[in-house]
This record gives structure tokens, sequence and C-alpha cells, in this order.
């Protein structure tokens, strides 16, 4: 519910002011969109626990204090570095078994809203197999500080509340949703209490069982007849055969860094096809603003984004493998299609001859966490299971019905997915920074503005958080943000790019990044993104 008091004066959230954040610096570091849930992370630190106890912490806070980008019906990814080697999690879900080519053929498409757009969703198994194998606090203490946030209140923050008018502009009519979301009839505004019993009941619920609940037991049956009622194909079964899954990373070389990304079905893939052709094309003989870089950044996105579209999908159905997108040669020949004074829009190649809240956290012991959750579009479906608060992202929006695609919709498939953390290694072997920009299509585009900027040009995180960014939109379109250089938009434009200056909601449009960077002093640097509400905190 949320609580307003008729004498509280109208605040203005506006910030007209230019503003710098410093960077954060200690050597126990949470860096997320949201305060509290950086607060719920640093908690865990000072507790003694590690930065996976902190990450899953931080978490778990997200799904009450930011439910506009993440909820218990996420999915998630992670890589982490244990402190001697490098881990990746997928913690996607898969469809249920009803899905078919023909089910969705019958309804005339996927769609954005209601139970025919969820998939198993998978944050809980990930926080689950992350505290089992990495953590050092028992698993409910890690629940306890967003418990708290659920059933005593939080003051909504102002960005976060934008995002929850739109939400409920769009999704109120969704089963479930106004009940949760919209106790009074309206969504929360900035700086209004929300408090919600159903969801401190059900975190009490999945930290009690590990999870157990969420798949197997109570709360999986909740779900499931909630999907039957509103018309859904999610059953018991489909929610107890998830699983998440250890997969390693694919990596592509940068200059004296090697990034690191978990590979398909996330999207991060795309970000290092583009960083390996701007290697390849020899970018950072310019600055990092000059129409140059800008022009040659683009045009490599562009590319990666067309192979991205063609051939991304679950890995079990890739018909290319990762390898083959990454493999020098093929990298070499995308390079070369980089007309240094033309806007391209090109398709994809081929490889063969002939698509959310995202936090990072590190520790004196040399932990480093970079993780990902999200519903995908806001608050996701819309669907909310009455009596639990567990929101339920729409992630099956992200099949395709194309006959042939590798992305096809199919039974217990994973979706080309968009949400994707990264990791940067030296070519030493030793961790260098934990970084993601969450946003949709944003992501794989931010991933590459960001290790551009930090490992290229040596910018500190905060810098390159705050710096004005562009986002290639199709063919030869690419948004700026209003804080672009007028004279690079212009020789962009000149060069044939069909330049729009997005003003306001950048928020939405441009992502939001948070970045922890190993020091080799053995402390870190960390960056959070002022579009977002959010901060990074350290000790």
């Amino acid at each position: 519910m949320t609580d307003s008091t008729a004498a509280s004066p109208v605040r203005d959230w506006a910030l007209p002011h230019a503003s710098r954040r410093s960077p954060v610096l200690g050597r126990n570091v949470v860096s997320t969109s949201q305060p509290l849930a950086a607060q719920a992370g640093l908690r865990m630190l000072l507790a003694g626990g590690n930065a996976v106890d902190a990450a899953i912490a931080s978490a778990m806070a997200l799904t009450v204090v930011e439910p506009t980008g993440c909820g218990l019906g996420s999915d998630a990814f992670c890589i982490l570095w244990d402190g001697k080697a490098l881990h990746g999690l997928n913690a996607s879900g898969r469809s249920p078994a009803a899905w078919t080519p023909e089910y969705f053929a019958a309804r005339g498409g996927i769609p954005e809203k209601g139970w025919d757009a969820v998939t198993v969703p998978g944050a809980v198994s990930a926080w689950v197999e992350l505290s089992r194998r990495f953590g050092r606090l028992p698993f409910a203490h890690l629940a306890q500080p967003a418990i708290d946030y659920a059933r005593n209140g939080f003051a909504v923050s102002p960005t976060i509340a934008t995002l929850w008018q739109l939400g409920a502009q769009k999704l109120g009519g969704q089963p479930g949703f106004a009940e949760c979301f919209m106790p009074e009839g309206h969504a929360p505004r900035a700086g209004e209490i929300f408090r919600s019993e159903a969801h401190a009941r059900t975190l009490e619920l999945i930290a009690a069982t590990e999870g157990e609940a969420f798949y197997r037991g109570e709360l999986a049956e909740r779900m499931a007849a909630h999907a039957a009622a509103c018309g859904g194909a999610m059953t018991q079964q489909d929610l107890a055969a998830h699983r998440c899954d250890w997969v390693g990373t694919v990596s592509q070389r940068f200059g004296d860094s090697v990034v690191h990304e978990i590979p398909p079905n996330g999207q991060g893939i795309a970000a290092l096809m583009a960083l390996g052709m701007l290697d390849i094309h020899g970018v950072g003989q310019h600055p990092v603003e000059d129409v140059e870089t800008v022009h040659a950044s683009i045009e490599a996105m562009k590319l990666a984004l067309a192979d991205l579209q063609a051939y991304n999908a679950d890995a079990d159905a890739m018909q290319v493998a990762p390898d083959e997108l990454l493999a020098a040669d093929y990298l070499r020949r995308r390079a070369a299609l980089i007309d240094t004074e033309q806007a391209g829009d090109p398709g994809c190649g081929a490889p063969r001859p002939g698509g959310t809240v995202y936090l990072a956290a590190a520790d004196a012991d040399g932990m480093m966490v970079s993780f990902i959750q999200s519903n995908y579009m806001g608050f996701g479906s819309g669907v909310v299971v009455p009596g639990t608060g567990i929101s339920l992202q729409n992630r099956g929006h992200g099949f395709t019905t194309e006959a042939g695609h590798p992305n096809q919709v199919a039974p217990n498939k994973r979706p080309s997915h968009t949400i994707i953390p990264a990791f940067a290694m030296g070519v030493d072997g030793q961790p260098q920074m934990a970084f993601g920009v969450m946003g949709g299509p944003m992501q794989s585009q931010g991933h590459t503005q960001m290790a551009l900027r930090v490992l290229r040009y040596g910018q500190n995180p905060q810098a390159a958080a705050d710096a004005p960014r562009w986002r290639v939109t199709g063919g030869k379109g690419v948004a700026v943000e209003p804080a672009f250089d007028p004279a690079v938009v212009e020789a962009l434009r000149a060069r044939g790019h069909a330049v729009t200056v997005e003003e306001g909601h950048g928020v939405f449009a441009f992502g939001g990044a948070q970045l922890v960077l190993r020091d080799p002093q053995g402390h870190y640097i960390a960056g959070s993104d002022p579009r977002k509400d959010g901060c990074a905190v350290a000790y």
C-alpha cells in the first residue's frame, strides 16, 4: 500500500542543474541502480559476507524497491571472479512445454503482455545457486533487507516513480497488477511509502526453502493455477523442470584486456564482435568523442547487431557457433565493411565460408561479481500472481515465429535474451572490471561504449557512466543524448547517419550503467549511472 499525507508539500523532483558525481573508492564496494539496494549489499559485506552475498542481497532488494525493472519472476545472468577463476551462470528460463509454433499461430503471434509472454522465471534459481556455491552467509540472512523493505515500506525514488507511472498506464489491466502495484488506484508517486506484505511473505518462503517453494512447492502451485485460470500454458511441471546452468563465458581480446560475456542466448556476443572489429579498425587513434571514433563505433555495432538478429538463439538451437562469429578472420572481413566516410546499412554476414537491473559488487578478498536480472519490458508481462507479489517477465516475446529461424519459438527453449553482464580481464589473467548497462537492446551497445571509454581511453568508471551515449536504431538511424557535441552530430549527419537527438527519457532509451574497476593497489573504483536513482557505496 502507499502512505501519503494531505499536508505534505508538492515536491519538485527535477534536477535542473548540471551535476557531477565522483567515483567511489574502497576495498569493498557495491554499485546498483537504487540506493536502498546498494545498502542491502553493503550490509552483507559489513556482516562478514562476500561479494556474492552482497550481490544476492542487492538483487533480492531490487525486486522490492525497483519493481519497474525486475521482480521475483525475473530471469538472471552472472559472471563472477572467485579470486582464482571466472565463472558464467545462465539463469534464464525456458518456454512452457506447450509452446509450439502452432500454439502461437492460432493466437496471432507472441504477445508482449499476459501469461502467453511468460517463460519460466530463473532469477530465484540464480540466487540459490550462487549462494550454495560461493556464498558465505546463510541464504535466509541475504533476504532480510528485501523483506524489511517490503513489509515496513520504503520511499519510492523519483526515476522509478516515473517508470512506475508509465508501467501502470500500460499494464494496469493485466491480471493481479493493480492489486499489487496500484493499491490506492494509482502508481505510487515519488517520495510516497510503498509496502507489499505479500512480497515479504513470498521472500520469507523462498528464503526458508532455498527456492524449493518457488519451483516445486506452494508458490509453484499458485503460479500454475493462476496461469491456468488466465488461459496460459505454464504448468507445475514446467516450473519443476527449470535449471540454471554454469556456461562459462565467451570472450574477445580488446587491446590489453579480454572482455567476457555470457554465451548465447544472451546478446553479449554482439558487444564482443563490435569490440573485435574496432580493434582491427584501429580505434583509439582519435579522441573518444571525435567523429572518427564515434562513426567507427556505430558502424561496428550495426554490423554486430545484424549478425545478432540473424543468428542468436538458445545455445542448443544455434546454427552458427559463437566461436565462428568471433573468429579473427571473420571479424576482419566484417571490419573491412566499415566505410570511414559513409554510414552503412549492413545485413548479416556469413561466418562460415561460401533484445532490467544491473549491479556489480567486489570485496577485499578479490571476489568480483557482475550480475543482471530483468523483467524485459519494464514490469514485464504485467501479470502478478495474486497474494504473492510475484510479477512475471515477458521474455517469451523475445522469440520469433519465423519458420526455420534459430530463435523460432519451441517447447522447453530459451529465447534470445537482451540482459547481459560483462567482465574484463587483463591479458595477464588478472581481473579488471565488472560492468553492465541495463536497458533492453541498448545493452550490448552500452557495453561497447563502456569498454571503449574505460579500457581503451582510460576514463574512470564514473566519467564513463556520465558520458553522453549513442544508440543504433535500425538502418542508418542513430539516436544521441542531448549532451552530445552538436558538431559531432552534424559531422555524423554529413556522413549519412540519420541522427535524432532524444530529449528526455534518456533513462529508458540509453540505459543505466554500473561499473566496478579493480585498482592494482588493491582497492576498487566504482561508478553509478546518473540516469538512474542508484549509487555506489563502499568501505
